[in-house]
């Protein structure tokens, strides 16, 4: 097992691994990890950390490899990548004492601060007027009734706003210096992502999610994940329009384009991560990658999702102004945490796919 290694010591360990499957080259067609290694007599820790963000962690090439255990060459790429990616978070990360602050905790630390947040929005709206939280509010506008536009506005805005740098200042760090992307590398990192195609495993076929067999389980979990955050994330760009230019206020009705994207989103962003959560805990112990902020972006999610619903559906009940707390204390914590989490996942496996193509 790869767990609780300083990154140092996996890089050394990654230098091991890569000079004997460079020797061996059998799975020299599976991915792009294998298609860049050939390119390279020696790994910088950069280099390193742009393979382990390119691996999609298929493990095709652990259940081809000849070499891994109990052979005395122990050869598990896999899951030596899979324990560099959650510590290029933290390596690449600004300011890099947030990342190291939620590291292993990071799913009892997202939990505590939603609840805590939750329920200090609870407690601040009940001391002000106790009577507005739990009094049934109903029609257009009913949300800021409870709260003020003004004051979502920003609490969002401000937590989405330092999210937004943060990521962007994370990412400049991971891109080293002098690297300049071209308009093919990043139409074909679009397609790429858009169809998951590196998820189709060696053979395109699938991951080998627990055994030999394969299946395209996480390929379509990582879709319903994807294209959900996608939808929702235009429900909420639309919700704006609606609000800001045309004049109506939330909530909408449900046959309104907002709510059906939230809805069509909100399903994804629960099946998606619950999906990806069962097959990471079900995977070959040899193969799991770390726990923390991964497992906890998925159920952060989730939360997020069944938050929403439950607001949605009982948007019209006494239970509106405590739902509304709650889900806005989880979705505040979703964007202060987002740089921290897999979120950078994606961002870092979409700069090392561009590099990739940049130079194939």
């Amino acid at each position: 097992m790869t767990e609780n290694i300083p990154l140092t010591e996996l890089h050394e360990e990654s230098r091991r691994v890569f000079e004997i499957c460079n020797a061996c080259r059998y799975c020299e067609g599976f991915c792009g990890v294998f298609q860049e290694m050939v390119k390279h007599r020696t790994f910088s820790d950069t280099k390193l950390d742009h393979l382990a963000n390119l691996c999609h962690n298929c493990t095709a090439c652990y259940h081809a490899c000849q070499y891994k255990p109990p052979h005395e060459f122990a050869i598990n790429l896999p899951a030596t990548l899979a324990a560099i990616r959650p510590l290029t978070w933290q390596a690449y990360a600004w300011p890099r004492g947030f990342a190291a602050l939620l590291d292993q905790r990071g799913l009892w630390v997202t939990l505590v601060l939603a609840t805590l947040l939750s329920l200090f929005l609870i407690i601040s709206f009940a001391l002000l007027d106790n009577s507005t939280l739990s009094h049934r509010h109903q029609g257009e506008g009913a949300f800021y009734k409870v709260i003020a536009h003004s004051t979502i506005v920003v609490l969002a805005g401000s937590s989405l706003l330092w999210s937004i740098l943060a990521i962007v200042r994370s990412a400049r760090n991971f891109i080293p210096s002098g690297t300049v992307f071209s308009a093919s590398a990043l139409r074909a990192t679009i397609t790429d992502i858009s169809v998951l195609r590196h998820l189709g495993g060696g053979h395109g076929e699938g991951c080998n999610d627990q055994d030999e067999k394969f299946s395209n389980a996480r390929r379509w979990f990582h879709h319903a994940a994807m294209y959900g955050f996608a939808l929702c994330f235009a429900a909420t760009c639309t919700a704006t329009v609606y609000e800001l230019i045309l004049g109506h206020m939330s909530p909408f009705p449900y046959d309104s384009l907002p709510v059906l994207l939230g809805i069509t989103g909100g399903v994804g962003l629960i099946v998606g991560p619950a999906g990806l959560c069962y097959l990471h805990l079900r995977a070959h112990p040899e193969t799991k990658s770390l726990l923390g902020m991964d497992i906890a972006f998925s159920v952060q999610l989730m939360l997020t999702s069944v938050s929403g619903f439950a607001l949605m559906l009982l948007r019209e009940t006494q239970a509106m102004g405590w739902l509304l707390a709650i889900h806005l204390g989880i979705v505040l914590v979703f964007f202060i945490t987002m740089p921290y989490t897999k979120m950078m996942h994606a961002i870092y496996r979409t700069l090392a796919l561009i590099d990739f193509h940049r130079t194939n």
